[in-house]
């Protein structure tokens, strides 16, 4: 008789592993009584409405205003979505959630004659009043308001985008649903055991030395997407026709050109990244080339490409085991920054397991005032050591930010937001490598940080690429049908996996079960991301003059500049020809070193 095994239950799960969100909130009455505050503060944004430019201090009055609304209900919606992420079947906090999502587009909907009416005063005069002191604080606010002044409409258009805010939110939300809560995964035979596959396990069976074991995993994974495809691409379709109708809305020429606005970042810097992976796919087939020698495989198919090539190296770490290892891993950032993240990591910053409809995946979130939160779905690996190491980057930066800057400048912009994440995995995989003198431990290392490499880099490149040709297809007027984004997203891999891999048939489905393309135009910060962690980390490790002072001055920086100043005073100019560089060579220097041990036979 086989042994199922399953998720635990939210009530299963020890309290030292879950987040700590009684410090948001002690119990649900308090948070209900700043939803209605929220709420109070929203209808008290009218009496501004037609004030902005009578003179400096109504200005700043309105502003102060706008931060208190904003701060407040920053920590409500917070409260929410992370009770709802730690069970996302519970039907009371997905109410809490849609309340919270409503709320949010009343609030937009309220503050929505503000950017007209900024715009509607007189730039030379607007010029003399940000000389005021108090004022003066909101200039880099302002100025980005005037800076894209063609793609903000009138007063009534604003407050209708605004309030449409929660209709386009309808293909996230219901994929989300679909994807976390309705879709229901088979029984792998693993031994004698039948495990549920998961969100979360399904990464640790395409890890598994057992060929058959991935075989299983995978195409139950795809095939079940498979059933759903015709809902899944109508959910597809109808948020490109959504970035769309914005794109058109704002006058932009683009979608791709809307979203990267948002952040200041050239087109040119989307383009260029996917022109220079795709020059470096010769590299990336070399390595999957090298992985199906060491695997002894006459056939690699996608199943096998991320099976281990080292057998018999211990490979389990515990999570306490996990935190002492991140922790060590980052002291090259200074003392400081260790307290802060131990702290952080004892006092309910994180929740750590994986229980019976938690949210998949990982993530760092939080709130201006609050702690920054960490969701992770634990599974005792070297991929969930790193994974811990990346959220708590991801987590660090907000401190950092919080700490340093005001409400107004807190939040860093998306295109830095994998970059202290990415610093992180950098020391750890240079910090296990320098603990061991193992040629198979050394072998496992490399490969794990080469996997990073093409899952964080070649991978993401060929999501953004996808995407991009997904919106320009949408933009001409062609339908986006469940065959068209299938035959497209299968050729896609047959392009970037090369000729030593078997590209299955089911991968065609993969691209339904991707999450962050319902948040358009995201990914390609991933290998961006990267490239720039990747010059940081090297100048941290190699001790250049003040590389840890500007590093952290960098973490601290919020979004008080644009992302490419911030990255330029760090030392990384990612509008560069050459930004990717110094990471590609990274992967081939490593990629020999994998070549060489392997040649010893260092993985039998």
């Amino acid at each position: 008789m086989k042994e199922t095994k399953k998720p635990l239950h939210r009530s299963q799960v020890p309290e030292e592993m879950k987040w700590n969100v009684a410090k948001i909130y002690a119990d649900e009455k308090a948070w209900r009584q700043d939803f209605a505050r929220v709420k109070d503060l929203t209808e008290g944004v009218a009496k501004y409405r037609g004030t902005l430019s009578r003179s400096p201090q109504d200005l700043l009055a309105f502003l102060q205003y706008q931060d208190e609304l904003g701060l407040l209900a920053d920590k409500v919606g917070l409260y929410a979505s992370l009770r709802r992420d730690e069970d996302t079947a519970d039907a009371h906090y997905q109410g809490m959630f849609q309340q919270v999502q409503g709320l949010a587009v009343e609030v937009g909907a309220a503050l929505s004659f503000s950017l007209p009416e900024i715009l509607a005063i007189d730039p030379k005069e607007l010029a003399t009043w940000l000389t005021n002191p108090k004022l003066s604080l909101y200039a880099r606010y302002i100025s980005e308001i005037t800076r894209q002044r063609e793609h903000i409409r009138n007063q009534a258009e604003e407050e209708i985008l605004a309030l449409s805010g929660e209709i386009a939110a309808t293909s996230n939300d219901v994929f989300n649903m679909l994807n976390n809560a309705d879709i229901s995964f088979p029984e792998i035979s693993l031994g004698d055991e039948n495990i549920t596959l998961t969100h979360g396990n399904y990464l640790l069976f395409m890890e598994s030395e057992d060929k058959g074991a991935r075989k299983q995993a995978f195409k139950a994974m795809m095939e079940t997407y498979a059933r759903q495809k015709n809902t899944l691409a109508a959910l597809m379709a109808s948020n490109i026709k959504k970035d769309i109708f914005y794109a058109k809305v704002r006058k932009y020429p683009s979608c791709l050109a809307g979203s990267l606005d948002d952040e200041e970042i050239p087109v040119l810097v989307y383009d260029r990244l996917i022109k220079e992976v795709r020059q470096h796919l010769p590299e990336y087939h070399r390595y999957l080339a090298l992985k199906k020698q060491a695997l002894g495989l006459d056939e690699l198919h996608l199943y096998d490409v991320y099976a281990p090539v080292v057998n018999d190296v211990a490979k389990t770490y515990e999570y306490e085991e996990a935190k002492k290892i991140v922790a060590e891993a980052l002291k090259p950032l200074g003392a400081e920054y260790g307290k802060i993240l131990q702290k952080g990591l004892a006092s309910g910053w994180v929740d750590v397991l994986e229980n019976q409809g938690k949210r998949s995946g990982a993530y760092s979130s939080g709130a201006y005032g609050t702690a920054p939160y960490v969701l992770l779905n634990y599974q005792a690996n070297l991929n969930s050591v790193f994974t811990l190491a990346h959220e708590m980057g991801h987590s660090m930066h907000s401190f950092y930010s919080w700490r340093e800057q005001p409400y107004a400048y807190a939040y860093y912009r998306i295109f830095v937001a994998e970059v202290a994440s990415t610093v992180n995995e950098n020391l750890l995989v240079q910090y296990l490598l320098a603990k061991t003198d193992d040629p198979k431990m050394q072998l496992y290392l490399i490969n794990h940080y080469l996997e990073e490499f093409r899952g964080t880099v070649f991978r993401q490149v060929m999501f953004a690429e996808f995407e991009k040709m997904t919106h320009e297809r949408g933009e001409a007027g062609l339908p986006l049908s469940c065959d068209w984004l299938s035959e497209t997203y299968y050729q896609l891999n047959c392009d970037y996996f090369g000729p030593d891999v078997v590209v299955d048939k089911e991968i065609a489905m993969e691209w339904a079960r991707i999450p962050h393309f319902y948040r358009s135009f995201y990914v390609y910060k991933y290998a961006t991301g990267f490239g720039a962690a990747t010059a940081l980390a090297k100048g941290i490790l190699d001790r250049k003059p003040q590389a840890v002072e500007k590093y952290l001055s960098f973490l601290s920086g919020g979004s008080s500049a644009d992302p490419i100043t911030l990255l330029r005073k760090a030392g990384i100019d990612m509008t560069d020809k050459g930004a990717m560089e110094g990471a590609f060579a990274i992967f081939s220097c490593l990629l020999d070193k994998m070549e060489a041990l392997l040649a010893v036979g260092t993985n039998k």
